[in-house]
């Protein structure tokens, strides 16, 4: 089992950030974690990488229990994040190349030498990603959706156990949103870790994430296979307002109702 989260509160400065949140992932599966703006998805991420721990219930990350194991960066190491946060640490001046490399080391910047291994590791990403072309091209230099693929690259140089993806189309227009997902979706589709797809958008959960878990005001509002969680009727409650669910392709569209 990936995760395995119950009965998970979590309080901060008196106010309850999260509350009885149950959530287990087995190994291979692949979700997508859909909440508004002050959901708590945050939150319940930065749990995940034991930065926050729990202040109510029980925690259990890739086999690791929330206190009594070890955790911290033995954990991190083992959970592949792409995040803003990170992104904006990265060095401009280090080519996508370094910066894939970078994540063999789970660092920020490459201050130790590289094996062959993981060169052609790296190599294999860029090509995977479709990076290659720009793999000696700085990262200040690269578009906003390439420097997303190579964060992804970066992420998975660790060979994680678990993927997550924090919004990782923000800011990009809608052919480089799509150029983003089709990539996602390569990787999903093979023998990868578990991913954990973060949005506020319904239109971005692709096929290969069959399971869905709505957040809402720090609770889970429903979780379970996609398709029966995105519908009209379900999503028109959990957004408050009337919408329609269209399913196109096996992805789905929402619109809301006049």
């Amino acid at each position: 089992m990936v995760l395995n989260l119950e009965q998970v509160g979590l309080k901060k400065e008196g106010k309850w950030i999260l509350q009885d949140v149950n959530w287990k992932i087995e190994n291979g599966e692949h979700w997508a974690l859909l909440g508004l703006n002050g959901a708590g998805k945050t939150a319940l991420l930065n749990m995940l990488c034991a930065y926050y721990f729990p202040t109510t219930g029980n925690v259990n990350v890739i086999g690791r229990q929330f206190g009594q194991d070890i955790l911290g960066e033995r954990l991190r190491q083992q959970i592949g994040l792409v995040s803003s946060t990170i992104k904006e640490k990265i060095y401009g001046t280090d080519t996508a190349y370094q910066v894939i490399l970078s994540g063999a080391f789970a660092s920020i910047g490459l201050y130790e030498e590289p094996t062959d291994k993981m060169r052609d590791q790296a190599k294999q990403l860029l090509k995977e990603l479709g990076c290659y072309e720009y793999a000696n091209r700085p990262f200040r230099m690269l578009s906003q959706g390439e420097r997303q693929r190579v964060m992804i690259g970066r992420a998975l140089m660790g060979e994680p156990k678990l993927l997550i993806l924090d919004e990782p189309t923000n800011g990009l227009d809608f052919i480089a949103r799509e150029a983003l997902l089709e990539s996602i979706e390569r990787i999903a589709s093979k023998k990868v870790p578990s991913i954990i797809y973060v949005t506020h958008h319904v239109e971005e959960i692709l096929p290969v994430f069959n399971k869905t878990l709505l957040l809402k005001k720090g609770t889970v509002f429903a979780q379970g296979e996609s398709k029966e969680i995105i519908t009209s009727s379900k999503l028109s409650e959990f957004f408050g307002v009337e919408v329609e669910v269209n399913w196109n392709d096996q992805r789905p569209s929402i619109k809301k109702r006049k």
